[in-house]
């Protein structure tokens, strides 16, 4: 069967995949040829042609089977990767299914620190059973180490990776859109200049909902003026939207919902005012 792009799909072809700390992974599989080669596909935004494709040979391994490594370097660009395999020169590539994935080193990943940038790849299972790499490139990132949410505020506490607060120091929060409207949090600094926490009052974020349903996204700002994004992707969870679900709140009958974006970001939304 032909799944576009020149992709035949194999129901039963499926690969081993293990993670290493430093970045490293490993995919096992049964390759039909000495010359199959395993390749990942950076996957286009709708709409667009692909561009970026990252090609590893096979070798073989101690059971029989066939092993592609993908070192740390050089980092993967950001986005998802689609995992095939090439049989042989010239032929159709073959999407792979997920075997054993062993993630175990990636859970306590955000104990380590990280420099810059700040390089993350997850295997994960997609959606219609495939295999596939979500990967994150950026300059400098904030971990989310804990959210403790109230019917009125929500406390983050988290920690810089490639970057440190530098002198005065602020969370943002910025209205999607580009509508340039904001608001501003003191973050509480930590001892050693990269743990921090803050407080979101909620009864700001509901007067403005208003006018109309917004989400607000959350960055700290360094050295007074780098903008780093607030987030959770120092872990094993490569999709954490709909499993990590933060409690609502209402203030003056509008509804004010933290949650995470479908890049692993912390953001909020506060929904219109209540009739």
């Amino acid at each position: 069967m032909t799944t576009g792009h020149g992709t035949t799909a194999v129901a039963d072809l499926r690969t081993d995949c293990t993670a290493d700390a430093d970045g490293r992974l490993t995919f096992v599989l049964r390759a039909p040829s000495p010359t199959s080669r395993l390749l990942l596909r950076l996957r286009p935004k709708k709409g667009q042609p692909e561009k970026t494709l990252h090609a590893l040979d096979l070798e073989p391994a101690a059971d029989g089977r066939s092993c592609a490594v993908l070192e740390p370097d050089p980092a993967l660009a950001e986005g998802r990767w689609d995992a095939y395999l090439i049989p042989e020169p010239g032929a159709p590539r073959q999407r792979l299914g997920p075997g054993l994935l062993d993630l175990r080193t990636l859970v306590d990943g955000h104990l380590r620190e990280r420099p810059s940038p700040v390089a993350v790849r997850v295997p994960y299972i997609t959606r219609d059973g495939h295999l596939a790499v979500r990967a994150w490139l950026r300059t400098a990132h904030a971990e989310v180490e804990g959210v403790r949410v109230t019917d009125r505020s929500m406390t983050v506490r988290a920690r810089l990776h490639g970057a440190a607060l530098g002198e005065a120091p602020a969370v943002r929060l910025r209205v999607r859109g580009g509508s340039g409207t904001e608001r501003t949090v003191v973050p509480v600094a930590e001892e050693g200049g990269c743990g921090f926490s803050f407080t979101v009052a909620y009864e700001e974020l509901a007067g403005d909902a208003g006018r109309g349903n917004r989400v607000w996204d959350l960055s700290v700002v360094v050295d007074g003026e780098t903008s780093v994004r607030i987030g959770r992707l120092l872990d094993d969870v490569a999709e954490r939207k709909d499993i990590f679900v933060l409690p609502t709140a209402v203030i003056g009958g509008a509804v004010v919902r933290p949650y995470y974006t479908v890049d692993n970001d912390l953001s909020l939304l506060t929904e219109g005012t209540r009739p």
